[in-house]
């Protein structure tokens, strides 16, 4: 079995928290080194940029990019430069046009590239995508709800403009894109801007799915329980997603799923791809993101507050 040297670009919560103890568990890949201006993970060396990495580590073979999304294709181009294989933390970039090119530049310069949706990964997600299969849709509801001081405390990218909820939110919208079996259209949308923020804080979104009406509603001052819950209404019965897909039920029944975690699962298609040398860049999720903005209502609440 080859075993991939990996280096981590972005050192924040995200790689801390998963990628880190991820890859420490992995039998697949080795983290070599860490790309960052911050403290690296204990017993990992660190570098400020990819070049001083790869000079120190020639044989490291890819990178994991965990860098917030503004400023992702110096970072990638860089990467690509020195014949590194590339996988990225959503959301992929600022804007639709970056992350489009993204795919391209790799397969011009022979390297793998992979962007991630780690909700997609989540143990109910395929066996909900399945179960869906031939039935006919009559309702979905989204409700993805959370606090974003106890997720992003004092990260202040988080409120660039074309983020803020939906960080979390697109990853509703990667379940919803891999299991539904028609594209979705959106219809409405409504943002919710912070008095002091140039991203939204609340978001309601109307889709069609064929015949189907969609509700997605995405909020980022959630107090109390966090929810992220996905419902949907079929001829063949009531599914339910529940704590981000990681859980499934079929008419109030649960179903048994197991327990891997997303970023398992994330990694192990990573070696897939490398070992078949195919890239993954679907946008799907990040278009109906930017169809928000295009159609979106602005309604301006209150200022806020850590």
């Amino acid at each position: 079995m080859t075993v991939t040297k990996i280096a981590l670009v972005g050192i924040g919560k995200i790689a801390r928290d998963q990628h880190v103890p991820t890859i420490a568990a992995s039998d697949r890949f080795e983290l070599v080194a860490a790309v960052t201006g911050h403290e690296p993970p204990e017993g990992v060396p660190g570098y400020r940029t990819i070049a001083q990495m790869k000079e120190a580590h020639p044989d490291v073979q890819a990178v994991s990019i965990c860098t917030p999304p503004r400023g992702r294709m110096k970072v990638i181009a860089d990467a690509l430069a020195h014949d590194l294989d590339v996988m990225i933390e959503k959301p992929p970039a600022a804007t639709i046009s970056e992350a489009a090119t993204f795919a391209g530049m790799a397969e011009k310069a022979g390297r793998i590239f992979y962007a991630t949706w780690h909700s997609r990964e989540a143990a109910g997600v395929e066996p909900a995508r399945k179960w869906l299969n031939g039935k006919e849709i009559h309702r979905v509801d989204v409700n993805w709800k959370e606090d974003v001081r106890v997720w992003h405390p004092g990260q202040e990218w988080i409120w660039e403009p074309g983020i803020g909820v939906f960080d979390p939110g697109i990853n509703a919208l990667s379940v919803l894109t891999h299991i539904l079996p028609e594209p979705l259209m959106l219809k409405s949308a409504e943002l919710r801007f912070p008095a002091n923020r140039d991203a939204p804080i609340a978001v309601d979104l109307d889709f069609d799915h064929g015949q189907a009406p969609v509700r997605v509603e995405f909020d980022f001052d959630q107090r109390g329980p966090q929810t992220w819950d996905i419902d949907i209404e079929t001829d063949g019965g009531h599914l339910k997603l529940s704590k981000g897909a990681s859980q499934l039920a079929i008419d109030g029944k649960p179903v048994e799923v197991g327990d891997e975690s997303e970023y398992t699962r994330l990694y192990r298609h990573f070696a897939e791809l490398l070992d078949s040398r195919q890239s993954d860049a679907d946008l799907s999720p990040f278009r109906h993101v930017a169809d928000a903005f295009l159609l979106g209502r602005r309604r301006e609440v209150g200022a806020f507050e850590e």
